[in-house]
């Protein structure tokens, strides 16, 4: 496997997405070759502050960087020289099978939709988060700040994209499926909420148990958590913030040690015909390593596939699994 990652992405790169990828490269198979795509001289600066071979891995030489604050749209077509753009060029040509940054997410989404392209039927690729529990396993919070504005359908599609990356990647089995709402009846929450409940209730699809409060995140309930984007941002900057404030009080156990996100490095784009993970602005060695140990296991779980054949229901002429186009 070809593991592209962009080496100019983050705001302590390229120092520690160099020392991310000579971690990961300790735990790869022979089969796996990390491509690194950015500045070539810069990339060698640090190889060589490692003492690490530069054998060890693909350079690709990328002379522009998409800084975090520039238009992702007109950036992404403005800098084809870019680590991001030619990251993607890669992806489309199937020169690297996964691509990993923590650069500008906005970015990466342009790519995704617009280079590699949203499987065919969904309506909105999304994000994800890891929701440790505390029994040990993990559940799965989507969408994390893709999509702010939804529609119900899209909220229904979430249900479908969590369950399978659940199912695929942490050998969840039959998902529980929860809609985040104000209160557990039917009618409650706003209309966004009340719509969707109506569309997953009874679906074929998969697990629906009905509508969730906060309070149940980290319980056995449910294992995939359905919100709009700016509602599950909000919660997953929460979590952030009080395991910040813990830390820093002294307070740590192996169940708060969990919602470090160097654990998980990186989240996946769910929908796209490829492997693309986003990682956080802020990744350290240790969030990158993750990162792309990560996008190997998305791409060997064939998520992807699996989200194709789901999509079946919308491209042979039908919107949802009781209700005719």
């Amino acid at each position: 496997m070809n593991i592209g990652f962009d080496v100019m992405g983050g705001d302590h790169a390229p120092s520690a997405s160099v020392a991310g990828a000579l971690l990961a490269s300790k735990e790869l198979s022979a089969d796996d070759r990390i491509v690194l795509i950015g500045h070539e001289k810069r990339i060698h600066e640090q190889l060589e502050s490692h003492a690490a071979d530069p054998a060890m891995f693909d350079i690709v030489h990328a002379p522009e960087v998409i800084e975090m604050g520039e238009s992702p749209t007109k950036a992404f077509s403005q800098k084809p020289g870019s680590s991001i753009a030619l990251g993607f060029k890669m992806l489309k040509t199937k020169e690297i099978d996964s691509f990993s940054s923590a650069g500008n997410t906005g970015a990466m989404l342009v790519g995704s939709i617009y280079g590699v392209n949203a499987i065919k039927g969904v309506i909105r690729p999304a994000t994800t988060s890891i929701i440790p529990k505390e029994n040990g396993g993990v559940g799965v919070l989507i969408d994390v700040g893709t999509n702010p504005d939804c529609k119900p359908d899209v909220l229904y599609q979430f249900g479908l994209l969590g369950s399978i990356y659940a199912k695929c990647v942490y050998g969840i089995k039959n998902p529980a499926v929860g809609l985040l709402n104000i209160g557990e009846e039917a009618d409650k929450g706003n209309i966004l909420c009340q719509s969707a409940y109506r569309l997953m209730k009874d679906n074929s699809d998969y697990h629906f148990i009905g509508n969730v409060e906060s309070r149940e995140l980290f319980k056995d309930r449910v294992d995939v958590v359905v919100t709009d984007g700016f509602t599950g941002n909000i919660v997953l900057k929460n979590m952030e913030t009080m395991f910040r404030m813990l830390v820093k009080r002294g307070h740590m156990d192996e169940f708060i040690a969990r919602f470090n996100y160097e654990k998980y490095g990186g989240t996946p784009i769910l929908g796209i015909n490829s492997t693309v993970l986003i990682g956080h602005g802020i990744s350290n060695d240790m969030a990158f390593k993750n990162m792309i140990l990560h996008s190997r296991e998305v791409y060997k779980a064939g998520i992807a596939d699996q989200i194709r054949l789901a999509m079946d229901h919308y491209t042979q002429g039908r919107l949802f699994p009781d209700e005719e186009a």
